[in-house]
């Protein structure tokens, strides 16, 4: 079982930062592939970003390239997601997940939710105009 509890989301305005951060307990870490999806009101639950953690490799959405930095700390066994220059559109509730299958992430598996069978509570983000 992989618990996670995510932190970090709030109100910003256009062109603000936030940080997101998904900490990880209950099964190896270095194993992990851990992604971050958003869903917005009305819409489909989408993946944006993605990390393998044994490797460190980042995947990101044409959506938030440039923009959003996925990063790890293999000390807290926790997962950042760095998000600049926000746009109202980002405005969504975010969720961590992870997957103790890290192959599931090859291909762009890390943007499908069936990649993933574990996740957070998520954590709204607002960013204003």
């Amino acid at each position: 079982q992989v618990q996670l509890v995510e932190s970090g989301g709030g109100s910003v305005e256009a062109g603000g930062s936030l940080r997101l951060s998904c900490a990880a307990s209950g099964y190896t870490y270095s194993s992990l592939c851990m992604g971050w999806f958003r869903q917005a009101p009305g819409k489909e639950r989408e993946g944006v970003a993605y990390i393998v953690i044994g490797i460190g490799s980042t995947y990101y959405a044409d959506s938030v390239k440039g923009r959003f930095t996925v990063s790890r700390d293999s000390a807290k066994n926790t997962v950042y997601l760095q998000m600049n220059s926000l746009k109202p559109d980002d405005t969504a509730m975010y969720y961590c997940a992870a997957t103790i299958f890290s192959t599931r992430c090859s291909g762009g598996g890390g943007y499908r939710l069936s990649s993933f069978g574990y996740w957070g509570q998520g954590t709204q983000v607002i960013v204003s105009s």
